[in-house]
């Protein structure tokens, strides 16, 4: 499990995935899809899109990863869960193929989900790629609509070195004759976009240069507008679709109640302020710190935790030096080890302490905190997933 394990079980191949699906009978060429790529604000803007199109009175699936609490979160109808009848009866039904074939668990998974949409005949699913783009388990679909949010530094061992290298892995799940939606138009990757469009007669649309209106949302955080911004856009180009205005306000303000999506600036506490976020990269971390200055708070604390395969020295740099550091490691083999993490924080001269678990370290700033002071939990979504 990538989940767990990190880049073992990475399968950069899509062989293995063309077969599984055509052994069950091609569920992903029955349902209508809408594919979301990109480094950060891909699950926001997928959970977004899955919202106004449940307002608009459709029955709309949607696939993101990874999950926080129940492995069900990854696969939903309408905000509903995927069955666990469903779940167990498929795994049941399908064992002796997976055993046979070393299927990952993420194969498997979105083989459920697209037997799962299908079975229940949705409108529409809005698919979230698990990594990169191109190689990537969802990328079997003909979507009708596909839209990159941005690129950052993040899985550089399996995408590549540079962001252009990043881009073209992304831009793999561009299509044929489908509208291509770009959230943020970057100096390093617009030319990869265009090209690769180009090649394939796809309308391609930087979602940044149209006209933006401002639209509120249940989704809190500034560095959630070029989320908001980009569903809206992709949605106007979505064919055989209208978007009325209502509805889409009524869409956006409900996310949650839709979707039932979590970790995104998620208050947890008004006195101190407590706030939960799963931004695990450089270009997260940055929009959510830029977040936090814009509230007024007597003592900053920090609950953070990391895995591995995140460059951790950099990340820590990112933060505010003159605040309280409550250090852990959460529970899965990949986290960085909470001697290395302290070693790290050692050297770069913060003021922390090192816990045995992430919720003795919130446990801690809590009891330390003032009701004027804010403290923040994440570094990993695994961290996040801990708390909630």
């Amino acid at each position: 499990m990538y989940q767990k394990k990190g880049g073992q079980a990475y399968r950069p191949d899509l062989s293995r995935m063309e077969c599984f699906c055509d052994y069950l009978n091609k569920p992903q060429d029955q349902i209508k899809t809408i594919h979301i790529a990109g480094t950060n604000g891909k699950g926001s803007t997928a959970h977004l899109m899955a919202s106004v199109l449940q307002q608009h009175g459709l029955k709309v699936g949607l696939y993101t990863s990874p999950h926080l609490k129940d492995f069900r979160e990854r696969i939903k109808i309408n905000g509903e869960l995927i069955d666990k009848e469903f779940v167990v009866d498929f795994v049941q039904n399908h064992y002796k193929y997976f055993d046979y074939h070393s299927l990952s668990f993420f194969e498997m998974t979105v083989g459920l989900a697209f037997s799962y949409f299908s079975k229940n005949e949705v409108d529409i699913a809005v698919i979230e790629v698990g990594m990169g783009g191109r190689l990537d388990g969802t990328n079997l679909i003909k979507p009708e609509l596909c839209v990159i949010t941005n690129i950052g530094w993040d899985h550089m061992q399996f995408l590549g070195d540079h962001l252009e290298a990043i881009a073209k892995e992304k831009a793999g799940i561009i299509k044929p004759h489908t509208p291509v939606i770009i959230g943020l138009t970057q100096v390093e990757t617009t030319s990869v976009f265009k090209e690769k469009a180009q090649q394939l007669k796809a309308e391609i649309i930087f979602a940044d240069k149209m006209y933006a209106t401002a639209f509120t949302s249940d989704l809190k955080g500034t560095y959630q507008q070029q989320n908001i911004h980009t569903a809206v856009v992709g949605l106007s180009y979505l064919k055989g679709f209208k978007l009325y205005p209502k509805k889409l306000e009524k869409g956006l303000m409900n996310v949650v109640a839709n979707t039932g999506i979590q970790g995104r600036w998620q208050v947890l506490n008004d006195s101190p302020k407590i706030v939960a976020d799963v931004a695990h990269n450089k270009d997260g971390l940055q929009h959510t710190l830029n977040q936090i200055e814009l509230h007024s708070y007597k003592q900053l604390h920090f609950v953070l935790g990391f895995v591995k395969d995140k460059d951790v020295n950099e990340l820590l740099q990112l933060f505010p030096f003159k605040s309280k550091y409550y250090l852990s490691a959460p529970k899965i083999p990949r986290a960085i080890s909470i001697e290395k993490l302290e070693s790290i924080a050692q050297d770069l001269k913060l003021n922390h302490q090192i816990f045995p678990s992430v919720k003795e370290a919130l446990f801690t700033a809590k009891k330390q905190a003032d009701p004027n002071d804010f403290i923040y939990i994440g570094g990993s979504t695994f961290v996040v997933a801990e708390i909630l």
